[in-house]
């Protein structure tokens, strides 16, 4: 029972992040006409969390495994609030940035804190489903933020709406300090503070299999969720506003409900947990495909397709955290999970910087957007990335398999998941 509770207040904290990081979505119009910034600007707030929160990933992983979660999730916790607070009375871009910037620090900080506390906590067979549903449910933050924010924005003003943003992530942080255990009494004090921690997690085969598994099942669904999806829906194939919300709403509830069966899937059988990471590139490749081939606009039950099969990208780029759980000691696992962690917003990055490019060139001066085509054009910039990703995690399962002790690769044929190394 007390697991659960741990579990519990971490994951508030992680829900409460993601209502930090999905605010700026709904307050795009309100931000701009604020600020007095064009679109380049404005997408300027987003790319910036972005890169911090990748950026950070490593750093915070080292400090992770020397502070444990606790610390960490309320340090992070403090540094959003500082964000809200800033941003509610920033008058111009410059200390927006900045405001999204602490916000993307202190984001970076929580979601490998939580997936600490899960690996703590439970046995390695529950792991991989308590880590999906970490990641899924936390979800629910971008889901709440968004009527409630537009709500306020609405009715009570730009300062206001994100004073209530900063309270909320200030009642997270006291949940935490007061409330929250690192992990069990046995379990405390076994972090690994050798200046060697990090690099021996880099070293290790099985850490770069889930880097690959993260940033090759995570890119596309993620882009298309976080930007280029909504004018690709709209403008590309002229589906109506509401219609391309609907839609990217059920990539979020797909992958919420997908999530537990991801995980129910890498708890029960571990030792293909690879090949259904291939799967899902497959599944994806082969549904833009579909897409971007299709003559002129596609029928709403093709995106909608589409749409179903992005939802497990999500679900299938957390089995790289269950990689760096398997292959590393409890001591260096914030390490490793920071590294894993940067594969996909790394990629997510690449992607967003490489379709907005092609984009430009292919989209004459003067036009109000652009066309179907320049978009189709655009979105296959993805296979690149696939094919490099696929073939870094063909190889690292190679690697990992091949220098596994025979005892360890037999258990997990029998589907026998790893234990935690102390």
């Amino acid at each position: 029972m007390r697991r659960h509770v741990m579990w519990a207040i971490g994951l508030t904290a992680y829900i409460i992040a993601v209502f930090h990081r999905s605010s700026l979505g709904v307050a795009g119009v309100a931000a701009a006409d604020r600020f007095g910034v064009g679109t380049s600007l404005l997408a300027l707030l987003s790319v910036a969390q972005l890169a911090v929160y990748a950026g950070m990933q490593i750093p915070v992983g080292v400090l992770l495994d020397r502070f444990g979660s606790r610390r960490m999730l309320v340090v992070g916790g403090l540094l959003m609030v500082a964000g809200q607070l800033l941003f509610a009375y920033a008058g111009d871009i410059g200390p927006a940035i900045a405001a999204r910037v602490l916000i993307g620090v202190g984001d970076a900080m929580t979601f490998i804190s939580v997936l600490r506390v899960v690996a703590m906590w439970y046995p390695p067979r529950r792991n991989p489903l308590m880590v999906q549903l970490t990641g899924m449910v936390g979800q629910l933050g971008a889901l709440s933020s968004a009527v409630p924010l537009v709500v306020l924005l609405r009715d009570a003003g730009w300062t206001a709406t994100f004073l209530g943003a900063a309270v909320l992530g200030a009642a997270a942080v006291a949940l935490v300090a007061l409330t929250l255990k690192d992990a069990p009494a046995q379990e405390q004090g076994k972090a690994d503070k050798t200046p060697k921690a990090l690099k021996l997690s880099w070293e290790h085969p099985g850490t770069r299999l889930g880097l690959w598994t993260h940033f090759v099942a995570q890119f596309s669904g993620s882009v298309f969720a976080l930007l280029w999806g909504f004018p690709f829906l709209t403008q590309g194939e002229g589906l109506a506003p509401a219609t391309a919300a609907l839609l990217l709403s059920l990539l979020t509830v797909g992958g919420i409900v997908l999530g537990p069966v991801i995980g129910h899937f890498c708890g029960r059988l571990p030792y293909h947990r690879s090949t259904l990471v291939l799967g899902i590139v497959a599944g994806s490749a082969a549904a833009w495909a579909v897409v971007l081939l299709w003559p002129g606009r596609a029928p709403l039950a093709v995106l909608t397709g589409l749409v179903l099969v992005l939802a497990v990208n999500g679900p299938g780029s957390m089995i790289g955290f269950d990689y760096a759980r398997s292959f590393n000691p409890a001591g260096r696992l914030g390490g490793a999970t920071g590294i894993v962690n940067v594969g996909g917003f790394a990629a997510s990055i690449v992607l967003i910087v490489g379709i907005g490019v092609l984009l430009d060139l292919q989209t004459p001066a003067g036009a109000a957007h652009p066309t179907l085509g320049a978009y189709k054009w655009a979105f296959a910039v993805q296979y690149v990335l696939w094919g490099v990703g696929a073939a870094q995690v063909w190889r690292y399962r190679r690697t990992t398999r091949r220098i596994m002790p025979p005892e360890h690769l037999a258990a997990m044929r029998r589907g026998e998941a790893l234990p935690v190394t102390p």
